[in-house]
């Protein structure tokens, strides 16, 4: 699991943390399903594939 995925399952579940203190159980639910995911490694990271493959686009 790299880095960015990791920051991102904790910012996931800090959202759901206030969504939980606002009342909305369900979107909370989501959001840590999805840290759930992220930390589980089923989830590939593409980022950096997705950035080459720009800057490759735009150099041509």
């Amino acid at each position: 699991m790299s880095d960015r995925m990791r920051k991102q399952a904790t910012k996931n579940r800090d959202a759901a943390k206030v969504l939980r203190q606002r009342g909305k159980d369900a979107a909370a639910k989501r959001l840590e399903a999805r840290a759930d995911e992220l930390e589980s490694g089923r989830v590939t990271d593409c980022t950096d594939t997705v950035s080459d493959l720009i800057s490759w686009a735009f150099r041509r």
